[in-house]
């Protein structure tokens, strides 16, 4: 079985509005892996995304307290979102200290993780990546596994 796999360039913000509002349609499920380096978008994604599936407040970027949690109600269905950034951790083993891997167990959750390459070794393989590289003219290069957007 292969991962499906698909490319695309952003080449604006509203380019990015559009990729998370097709993330949100997805109603996923289960651990995402943002990957790129510092200023590649990855937070910018996330905001977008989040207001997308209906969060109206401030969308932090969580390079400082590890994980800001969010709980959005759709339909009287509540989906808990982590969104994670693991830039800033000194070892693997704190993401345990902190109760981080039952949120994988947590139902209908949806865990962003940026810098997850961070903590590979002790983090469950993800259900999907986004893969964000900017590129010389400030457009950013996105390669999506395991989704298939309309």
């Amino acid at each position: 079985m292969s991962l499906i796999t698909s490319q695309m360039i952003l080449t604006t913000e509203a380019d990015t509005q559009i990729l998370a509002k097709k993330l949100a349609a997805l109603n996923l499920t289960g651990g995402v892996w943002l990957s790129g380096d510092l200023g590649a978008g990855k937070t910018t994604l996330t905001r977008y995304w989040l207001q997308a599936m209906g969060h109206n407040g401030a969308v932090k970027s969580p390079t400082y307290t590890l994980v800001e949690p969010y709980q959005l109600t759709k339909n009287g269905v509540i989906k808990p979102i982590y969104h994670a950034d693991l830039y800033r951790l000194n070892d693997p083993e704190e993401l345990d200290f902190i109760g981080f891997f039952e949120y994988f167990s947590e139902e209908n959750a949806l865990l962003i993780i940026e810098w997850a390459s961070r903590a590979d070794a002790v983090l469950p393989p993800p259900d999907y990546q986004i893969k964000l590289t900017r590129r010389d003219d400030d457009s950013r290069y996105v390669e999506l596994v395991g989704l298939e957007l309309a």
